[in-house]
């Protein structure tokens, strides 16, 4: 993997005193942003916000535009290669308010969250145009409902949380085929959000820590979590994971106004790096990785506008 250049030989010492996290690694992570040709993409249809949420290994992107405040509403797509104008799809939930695309595999499945007019959320996944609720069965949800898929893998096992009453999030894997459901919970954690699985079925998420932070988290298909907090932190969310279980997702410096988010990509045992669009540093977040280092996100730029990224790796 391309990453794997990348890190310091002391995150490599960390794999073999058997360290499975980032928190171990006090020193500042490399900055691997120059190792990548980032592009803005946006859809023509809105181009002052656009979040691009999943990548797979063919380039197809899947995303969204509209901030979802009052008429600007969510509108989910999907976006090919080459990425231009005429390579928009169109991808939303028949009948909803707003529609987020939030991820996608390589078999034709796409999995994301739809918005009703009462304003409650609900997971789907489709295949061939034909769309599917998804929402994990409980007597206790929050009102109105919260519950979204986030990733799904090649053996069309997605992952998502849903929020109880008491606004508390948990996290669950959805087999499509079997439709059957299963919680997934961290080790000293609370307040699960799972987001990306692969065809491991390792699951990369984050949650709140005993110290009432938020942190990352890698849970392998053997149960072992490595919990991630990028050094310095006052947040780590993993929004990713591909099969070589490289991590992608953000991290804040700082609280308030004076907070900052950047991008981050962890491989196990060789630790993490910053990645920042050049056009957003301090307010970048990658949200997607595929099997050949290819990364999806957004950022915010100088105007306000928020911007999808792609960002191919040049090694």
């Amino acid at each position: 993997m391309h990453l794997y250049r990348l890190f310091t030989t002391a995150a490599a010492a960390a794999l073999a005193t058997g360290a499975l996290a980032g928190p171990a690694l006090a020193a500042t992570p490399p900055d691997a942003s120059g190792n990548y040709t980032f592009s803005t993409l946006n859809n023509p249809a809105d181009p002052t916000f656009n979040q691009l949420l999943g990548v797979n290994d063919s380039g197809l992107i899947s995303g969204y535009y509209g901030s979802g405040e009052a008429n600007h509403p969510n509108r989910g797509y999907l976006i090919a290669q080459p990425y231009g104008q005429g390579h928009y799809r169109n991808e939303n939930f028949p009948g909803a308010a707003q529609t987020q695309v939030t991820g996608l595999n390589n078999v034709g499945t796409t999995v994301g969250f739809f918005v009703n007019a009462k304003g409650a959320n609900s997971g789907f996944y489709a295949r061939h145009g034909n769309f599917h609720k998804a929402d994990f069965p409980t007597s206790n949800s929050a009102s109105p409902r919260v519950d979204q898929l986030l990733g799904v893998n090649d053996h069309n096992v997605a992952v998502g949380f849903y929020t109880d009453g008491q606004g508390v999030n948990h996290g669950y894997a959805f087999n499509i085929k079997r439709h059957s459901y299963r919680s997934i919970a961290v080790s000293g954690d609370t307040n699960v959000t799972a987001a990306g699985i692969n065809n491991a079925g390792d699951v990369a998420g984050f949650a709140t820590n005993a110290d009432g932070a938020t942190e990352a988290f890698l849970k392998r298909a053997d149960g072992t979590v490595a919990h991630l907090t990028f050094p310095g932190a006052s947040s780590t969310q993993a929004f990713g994971v591909n099969n070589g279980d490289e991590v992608v997702g953000d991290y804040t410096v700082g609280s308030g106004d004076a907070a900052t988010t950047h991008g981050f990509a962890w491989v196990p045992g060789l630790g993490f790096v910053n990645v920042d669009d050049p056009n957003g540093v301090g307010a970048t977040t990658i949200n997607g990785v595929n099997d050949h280092g290819k990364l999806v996100g957004f950022y915010t730029d100088s105007n306000g506008n928020t911007d999808g990224l792609v960002a191919t790796p040049s090694l």
